[in-house]
């Protein structure tokens, strides 16, 4: 196995890691959606380490996936051209079939950057943020 595989290998071992936990933490967490800012707040303490689970499984994905996964995909594929900006990046892998949707990538690259943001004093703005989230989820599982 030359370096770029390795590389590759490395980075689909650890989004999968992640997307299994993500996976497991909405499974999980299922009957509690679409959420209300007034069942957010009544939530069990399990059931809230399991919403912060999700957000950080979630972050940690995304993350994995644009600084180790999507560039070992195009080192990989020798991808020819010059791509200097993320979103040429996001571009080329959709036309190669790598990703789905450069646009989807972005919308969902979004709510990470949103859960960086904490609203501890205003369930309604998180509760819209988790359900919002909640359906995007699937992308983690296709990621294996």
């Amino acid at each position: 196995m030359n370096q770029r595989q390795q590389q590759f290998e490395v980075a689909l071992e650890t989004c999968d890691r992640h997307a299994a936990r993500l996976s497991w933490a909405m499974q999980t967490l299922a009957s509690q959606f679409p959420l209300t800012p007034e069942a957010l707040e009544r939530l069990s303490a399990i059931d809230l380490a399991v919403m912060d689970q999700f957000v950080i499984r979630y972050s940690k994905l995304q993350d994995a996936m644009g600084a180790k996964l999507l560039p070992s995909v195009l080192d990989l594929t020798q991808e020819q051209g010059e791509l200097r900006t993320f979103i040429d990046k996001l571009n080329r892998l959709e036309k190669i079939g790598a990703l789905e949707s450069a646009e989807k990538w972005q919308e969902l690259r979004e709510m990470r950057n949103q859960f960086a943001h904490d609203y501890p004093n205003d369930p309604e703005i998180q509760a819209n943020l988790l359900n919002k989230a909640y359906p995007g989820w699937g992308f983690a599982e296709r990621i294996g």
